[in-house]
Protein backbone atom coordinates (compact mmCIF):
# COMPACT_ATOMS: atom_id res chain seq x y z
CA UNK A 1 0.00 0.00 0.00
CA UNK A 2 2.86 2.38 0.84
CA UNK A 3 4.59 1.62 -2.77
CA UNK A 4 1.92 2.19 -4.41
CA UNK A 5 0.90 5.66 -2.33
CA UNK A 6 4.31 6.35 -3.41
CA UNK A 7 4.27 5.33 -7.08
CA UNK A 8 0.61 7.55 -7.36
CA UNK A 9 2.49 10.73 -5.86
CA UNK A 10 5.89 10.53 -7.17
CA UNK A 11 5.43 8.76 -10.25
CA UNK A 12 2.73 11.58 -11.75
CA UNK A 13 5.17 13.92 -10.92
CA UNK A 14 7.99 12.20 -13.08
CA UNK A 15 5.91 12.15 -15.95
CA UNK A 16 4.80 15.66 -15.80
CA UNK A 17 8.34 16.47 -15.91
CA UNK A 18 8.92 14.08 -18.88
CA UNK A 19 6.25 15.09 -20.66
CA UNK A 20 7.15 18.65 -19.92
CA UNK A 21 10.66 17.60 -21.50
CA UNK A 22 9.82 16.35 -24.45
CA UNK A 23 7.31 19.08 -25.54
CA UNK A 24 10.05 21.72 -24.40
CA UNK A 25 12.55 19.43 -26.46
CA UNK A 26 9.83 19.22 -29.96
CA UNK A 27 9.20 22.89 -29.08
CA UNK A 28 12.92 23.76 -29.12
CA UNK A 29 14.07 22.21 -32.49
CA UNK A 30 11.03 23.16 -33.90
CA UNK A 31 12.21 27.26 -33.20
CA UNK A 32 15.64 26.28 -34.39
CA UNK A 33 14.02 24.57 -37.82
CA UNK A 34 12.32 27.70 -38.56
CA UNK A 35 14.85 30.14 -38.04
CA UNK A 36 17.70 27.79 -39.80
CA UNK A 37 15.00 28.34 -42.59
CA UNK A 38 15.00 31.63 -42.67
CA UNK A 39 18.31 31.89 -42.62
CA UNK A 40 18.84 29.68 -45.96
CA UNK A 41 16.14 32.01 -47.39
CA UNK A 42 17.69 34.62 -46.64
CA UNK A 43 21.14 33.19 -47.92
CA UNK A 44 19.03 32.53 -51.28
CA UNK A 45 17.96 36.17 -51.34
CA UNK A 46 21.51 37.47 -50.98
CA UNK A 47 22.69 35.18 -53.47
CA UNK A 48 19.82 36.35 -56.15
CA UNK A 49 20.87 40.42 -55.31
CA UNK A 50 18.55 41.46 -52.66
CA UNK A 51 21.14 42.03 -50.18
CA UNK A 52 20.83 44.78 -47.79
CA UNK A 53 17.41 43.22 -46.47
CA UNK A 54 18.57 39.75 -46.46
CA UNK A 55 21.16 40.87 -44.70
CA UNK A 56 19.39 42.64 -42.04
CA UNK A 57 17.50 39.64 -42.10
CA UNK A 58 20.76 37.63 -41.47
CA UNK A 59 21.45 40.13 -38.49
CA UNK A 60 18.46 39.81 -36.91
CA UNK A 61 18.36 36.47 -36.73
CA UNK A 62 22.17 35.82 -35.69
CA UNK A 63 20.82 37.81 -32.36
CA UNK A 64 18.54 34.79 -31.60
CA UNK A 65 19.55 33.33 -27.88
CA UNK A 66 19.53 29.66 -27.97
CA UNK A 67 19.33 29.68 -24.05
CA UNK A 68 16.34 32.48 -23.90
CA UNK A 69 14.21 30.04 -26.28
CA UNK A 70 15.19 27.08 -24.76
CA UNK A 71 14.29 28.27 -21.28
CA UNK A 72 10.81 29.51 -23.06
CA UNK A 73 10.37 26.03 -24.52
CA UNK A 74 10.65 24.78 -21.45
CA UNK A 75 7.56 27.16 -19.74
CA UNK A 76 5.34 26.47 -22.12
CA UNK A 77 6.27 22.35 -21.38
CA UNK A 78 5.38 22.52 -18.00
CA UNK A 79 2.81 24.61 -18.70
CA UNK A 80 1.02 22.61 -21.19
CA UNK A 81 2.07 19.85 -19.01
CA UNK A 82 1.12 20.95 -15.83
CA UNK A 83 4.35 20.04 -14.31
CA UNK A 84 4.85 20.93 -10.58
CA UNK A 85 7.99 22.84 -8.83
CA UNK A 86 8.42 25.48 -6.26
CA UNK A 87 7.44 29.02 -7.08
CA UNK A 88 5.79 27.33 -9.94
CA UNK A 89 3.66 30.46 -9.98
CA UNK A 90 6.09 33.33 -9.86
CA UNK A 91 7.92 31.82 -12.75
CA UNK A 92 4.35 31.16 -14.98
CA UNK A 93 3.54 34.42 -14.25
CA UNK A 94 6.57 36.84 -14.74
CA UNK A 95 9.74 35.00 -15.71
CA UNK A 96 8.38 34.17 -19.31
CA UNK A 97 7.65 37.70 -20.01
CA UNK A 98 10.91 38.89 -18.74
CA UNK A 99 12.59 36.07 -20.71
CA UNK A 100 10.08 37.35 -24.11
CA UNK A 101 11.16 40.85 -23.55
CA UNK A 102 14.66 40.79 -23.63
CA UNK A 103 14.19 38.43 -26.85
CA UNK A 104 12.60 41.02 -28.55
CA UNK A 105 14.56 43.56 -27.74
CA UNK A 106 17.75 41.94 -28.84
CA UNK A 107 16.02 40.99 -32.00
CA UNK A 108 14.48 45.23 -32.74
CA UNK A 109 18.31 46.34 -31.71
CA UNK A 110 19.49 45.25 -34.45
CA UNK A 111 16.28 45.49 -36.74
CA UNK A 112 17.23 49.34 -36.11
CA UNK A 113 20.36 49.55 -36.57
CA UNK A 114 19.87 47.66 -39.65
CA UNK A 115 17.08 49.34 -41.22
CA UNK A 116 18.48 52.92 -40.18
CA UNK A 117 21.56 51.74 -42.44
CA UNK A 118 19.11 50.95 -45.80
CA UNK A 119 17.01 54.09 -45.40
CA UNK A 120 20.34 56.37 -44.65
CA UNK A 121 22.06 54.45 -47.92
CA UNK A 122 19.23 55.29 -50.07
CA UNK A 123 18.88 58.70 -48.83
CA UNK A 124 22.68 59.18 -48.30
CA UNK A 125 22.34 60.49 -44.92
CA UNK A 126 25.95 60.57 -43.19
CA UNK A 127 27.03 58.01 -41.31
CA UNK A 128 26.81 60.50 -37.99
CA UNK A 129 23.44 60.97 -38.46
CA UNK A 130 22.88 57.29 -38.93
CA UNK A 131 24.80 56.45 -35.83
CA UNK A 132 23.29 59.10 -33.75
CA UNK A 133 19.66 58.31 -34.65
CA UNK A 134 20.23 53.87 -33.97
CA UNK A 135 21.87 55.06 -30.55
CA UNK A 136 18.60 56.93 -29.46
CA UNK A 137 16.18 54.06 -30.73
CA UNK A 138 18.66 51.61 -29.47
CA UNK A 139 18.27 53.36 -25.87
CA UNK A 140 14.24 53.66 -26.64
CA UNK A 141 14.37 50.13 -27.42
CA UNK A 142 15.80 48.75 -24.15
CA UNK A 143 14.44 51.09 -21.95
CA UNK A 144 10.43 50.55 -22.77
CA UNK A 145 11.28 46.76 -22.56
CA UNK A 146 12.65 47.50 -19.33
CA UNK A 147 10.24 49.29 -18.18
CA UNK A 148 7.75 46.44 -19.27
CA UNK A 149 9.25 43.73 -17.32
CA UNK A 150 9.51 46.16 -14.43
CA UNK A 151 5.68 46.53 -14.84
CA UNK A 152 5.85 42.69 -15.35
CA UNK A 153 7.17 42.00 -11.83
CA UNK A 154 4.77 44.88 -10.43
CA UNK A 155 7.07 47.22 -10.00
CA UNK A 156 5.16 51.03 -10.12
CA UNK A 157 6.17 52.26 -12.97
CA UNK A 158 4.83 55.42 -12.58
CA UNK A 159 7.43 57.03 -10.36
CA UNK A 160 9.78 55.73 -11.83
CA UNK A 161 8.95 57.12 -15.35
CA UNK A 162 7.95 60.70 -13.86
CA UNK A 163 11.51 60.68 -11.77
CA UNK A 164 13.03 60.08 -15.37
CA UNK A 165 11.47 62.55 -17.00
CA UNK A 166 11.54 65.08 -14.21
CA UNK A 167 15.57 64.31 -14.32
CA UNK A 168 15.37 64.73 -18.06
CA UNK A 169 14.24 67.94 -18.06
CA UNK A 170 16.89 69.49 -16.04
CA UNK A 171 19.54 67.43 -17.81
CA UNK A 172 17.89 68.76 -21.09
CA UNK A 173 18.17 72.39 -19.52
CA UNK A 174 21.67 71.95 -18.02
CA UNK A 175 23.09 70.50 -21.46
CA UNK A 176 20.65 72.41 -24.11
CA UNK A 177 23.59 73.61 -26.41
CA UNK A 178 24.67 70.15 -26.76
CA UNK A 179 21.59 69.10 -27.58
CA UNK A 180 20.81 72.07 -29.67
CA UNK A 181 23.95 70.88 -32.27
CA UNK A 182 23.09 67.64 -32.20
CA UNK A 183 19.81 67.58 -33.25
CA UNK A 184 21.11 69.91 -35.88
CA UNK A 185 23.52 67.43 -36.75
CA UNK A 186 20.39 65.34 -37.75
CA UNK A 187 18.78 67.56 -39.67
CA UNK A 188 21.73 68.35 -41.82
CA UNK A 189 22.02 64.84 -42.12
CA UNK A 190 18.73 63.83 -42.98
CA UNK A 191 17.68 67.50 -44.80
CA UNK A 192 20.86 67.60 -46.75
CA UNK A 193 21.40 71.12 -47.24
CA UNK A 194 24.99 70.44 -47.83
CA UNK A 195 27.20 67.43 -47.69
CA UNK A 196 31.10 67.60 -47.73
CA UNK A 197 32.73 68.96 -50.49
CA UNK A 198 29.95 71.45 -51.45
CA UNK A 199 31.44 75.37 -51.42
CA UNK A 200 28.71 77.17 -49.73
CA UNK A 201 28.68 80.69 -48.46
CA UNK A 202 27.02 82.36 -45.62
CA UNK A 203 27.24 86.01 -43.83
CA UNK A 204 30.57 86.60 -44.46
CA UNK A 205 32.00 83.09 -45.09
CA UNK A 206 32.65 81.03 -48.09
CA UNK A 207 34.25 78.40 -48.25
CA UNK A 208 34.19 74.41 -48.93
CA UNK A 209 32.66 71.80 -46.43
CA UNK A 210 35.41 69.45 -44.71
CA UNK A 211 33.34 67.58 -41.76
CA UNK A 212 30.12 67.45 -40.36
CA UNK A 213 30.46 66.63 -36.75
CA UNK A 214 28.11 66.31 -33.92
CA UNK A 215 28.55 69.44 -32.17
CA UNK A 216 30.21 71.68 -35.16
CA UNK A 217 30.92 71.81 -38.83
CA UNK A 218 34.23 72.38 -40.35
CA UNK A 219 34.44 75.18 -43.15
CA UNK A 220 38.26 75.53 -45.25
CA UNK A 221 37.59 79.10 -46.68
CA UNK A 222 39.01 80.36 -49.79
CA UNK A 223 41.83 82.37 -47.50
CA UNK A 224 43.27 78.63 -46.50
CA UNK A 225 41.92 78.55 -42.80
CA UNK A 226 39.78 76.47 -41.34
CA UNK A 227 36.39 78.23 -40.07
CA UNK A 228 34.45 76.00 -36.92
CA UNK A 229 30.61 76.39 -36.54
CA UNK A 230 28.17 75.30 -34.08
CA UNK A 231 25.61 73.39 -36.42
CA UNK A 232 22.88 75.16 -35.05
CA UNK A 233 24.26 78.57 -35.77
CA UNK A 234 25.24 77.68 -39.12
CA UNK A 235 21.20 76.16 -39.65
CA UNK A 236 20.23 79.95 -38.86
CA UNK A 237 21.70 80.83 -41.37
CA UNK A 238 20.71 82.00 -45.18
CA UNK A 239 23.40 79.23 -47.11
CA UNK A 240 24.27 79.69 -50.63
CA UNK A 241 25.12 76.52 -51.80
CA UNK A 242 27.07 77.02 -55.54
CA UNK A 243 28.10 73.16 -55.77
CA UNK A 244 24.19 72.48 -56.74
CA UNK A 245 23.66 75.78 -58.68
CA UNK A 246 22.57 74.01 -61.99
CA UNK A 247 23.39 76.86 -63.97
CA UNK A 248 25.14 80.46 -63.62
CA UNK A 249 22.99 83.54 -65.18
CA UNK A 250 25.43 86.33 -66.20
CA UNK A 251 25.12 90.30 -67.20
CA UNK A 252 26.97 92.37 -68.24
CA UNK A 253 27.62 95.44 -69.83
CA UNK A 254 29.19 97.27 -72.34
CA UNK A 255 29.89 100.79 -72.75
CA UNK A 256 29.60 102.06 -76.88
CA UNK A 257 30.33 105.79 -78.00
CA UNK A 258 27.67 108.01 -78.68
CA UNK A 259 28.66 109.09 -82.44
CA UNK A 260 28.79 105.14 -83.28
CA UNK A 261 26.61 105.16 -86.92
CA UNK A 262 23.10 103.60 -86.20
CA UNK A 263 23.65 100.58 -88.32
CA UNK A 264 26.93 100.01 -87.05
CA UNK A 265 25.28 100.20 -83.41
CA UNK A 266 22.55 98.06 -84.71
CA UNK A 267 24.65 95.32 -85.42
CA UNK A 268 26.51 95.36 -81.98
CA UNK A 269 24.07 92.94 -80.17
CA UNK A 270 24.17 90.53 -82.91
CA UNK A 271 28.11 90.06 -82.86
CA UNK A 272 27.63 89.81 -78.93
CA UNK A 273 24.93 86.79 -79.85
CA UNK A 274 27.49 84.98 -81.78
CA UNK A 275 30.27 85.09 -79.44
CA UNK A 276 27.95 83.80 -76.45
CA UNK A 277 26.64 81.16 -78.83
CA UNK A 278 29.72 80.67 -80.13
CA UNK A 279 30.76 78.93 -76.55
CA UNK A 280 30.08 75.12 -75.62
CA UNK A 281 27.96 75.09 -72.17
CA UNK A 282 26.15 78.09 -72.68
CA UNK A 283 22.23 79.41 -73.23
CA UNK A 284 22.07 82.89 -74.97
CA UNK A 285 19.07 85.14 -73.55
CA UNK A 286 19.48 88.38 -74.74
CA UNK A 287 21.66 91.04 -76.21
CA UNK A 288 19.92 95.01 -76.38
CA UNK A 289 20.97 98.95 -76.77
CA UNK A 290 19.61 98.77 -73.33
CA UNK A 291 19.82 102.70 -72.09
CA UNK A 292 21.49 105.77 -72.41
CA UNK A 293 24.42 106.24 -70.29
CA UNK A 294 25.74 109.57 -68.60
CA UNK A 295 28.77 109.39 -71.19
CA UNK A 296 27.76 106.45 -73.49
CA UNK A 297 25.47 103.71 -74.91
CA UNK A 298 24.98 101.03 -72.74
CA UNK A 299 24.42 97.33 -74.15
CA UNK A 300 23.69 94.79 -71.86
CA UNK A 301 23.89 91.11 -72.58
CA UNK A 302 22.35 87.95 -70.60
CA UNK A 303 23.79 84.50 -71.18
CA UNK A 304 23.70 81.10 -69.13
CA UNK A 305 26.46 78.82 -68.14
CA UNK A 306 25.50 75.22 -68.10
CA UNK A 307 27.81 74.49 -64.93
CA UNK A 308 28.44 75.39 -61.46
CA UNK A 309 32.28 75.55 -62.09
CA UNK A 310 33.27 78.79 -61.34
CA UNK A 311 37.09 78.50 -63.50
CA UNK A 312 34.43 77.04 -66.05
CA UNK A 313 32.51 80.01 -66.21
CA UNK A 314 35.92 82.17 -66.12
CA UNK A 315 37.23 80.96 -68.99
CA UNK A 316 33.94 80.73 -71.18
CA UNK A 317 33.73 84.76 -70.08
CA UNK A 318 36.75 85.52 -71.22
CA UNK A 319 36.92 83.77 -74.62
CA UNK A 320 33.36 86.05 -74.93
CA UNK A 321 35.17 89.16 -74.04
CA UNK A 322 38.42 88.32 -76.37
CA UNK A 323 35.60 87.91 -79.15
CA UNK A 324 33.94 91.03 -78.65
CA UNK A 325 36.82 92.71 -78.55
CA UNK A 326 37.75 91.63 -81.97
CA UNK A 327 34.14 92.04 -83.70
CA UNK A 328 33.71 95.52 -82.78
CA UNK A 329 37.41 96.34 -83.52
CA UNK A 330 36.62 95.05 -87.09
CA UNK A 331 33.64 97.44 -87.21
CA UNK A 332 35.83 100.26 -85.54
CA UNK A 333 33.88 100.34 -82.28
CA UNK A 334 35.69 100.97 -79.47
CA UNK A 335 34.25 100.34 -76.25
CA UNK A 336 34.60 103.10 -72.90
CA UNK A 337 35.42 102.66 -69.33
CA UNK A 338 33.15 103.63 -66.43
CA UNK A 339 34.07 107.41 -66.14
CA UNK A 340 33.46 109.45 -62.48
CA UNK A 341 33.25 113.05 -62.40
CA UNK A 342 35.07 114.58 -60.05
CA UNK A 343 34.62 117.98 -59.37
CA UNK A 344 37.29 119.73 -56.90
CA UNK A 345 36.36 122.82 -54.81
CA UNK A 346 38.25 125.07 -52.81
CA UNK A 347 37.23 126.63 -49.64
CA UNK A 348 37.08 130.37 -49.71
CA UNK A 349 38.44 132.62 -47.05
Amino acid sequence: MLLADLYARYGSIWGAWFSAAMLAAVLYFALMGVLNALRRRATRAMAQGDRPYAEALLAVLARSSRLILGLLALLVGIRAASAVFPWGGWVDAHVWFALLAIQLALWLDVACVSALSIVGARAHAGHVTITLLSYLLRTVVWVVALLAVLDNLGVNITALVASLGIGGVAVALAVQTILSDLFASIAIGLDKPFEVGDFIVFGSVAGSIEHIGLKTTRIRSLGGEQIVCSNTELLKQTIQNYKRMAQRRIVFTLRVPYGTPLDTLAALPTDVRAQIEAQPDTRYDRAHIARFGDWALELEAVYYVMSADYNRYMDIQQDINLGILRAFEARGVALLPTERAVRLQSDSQ
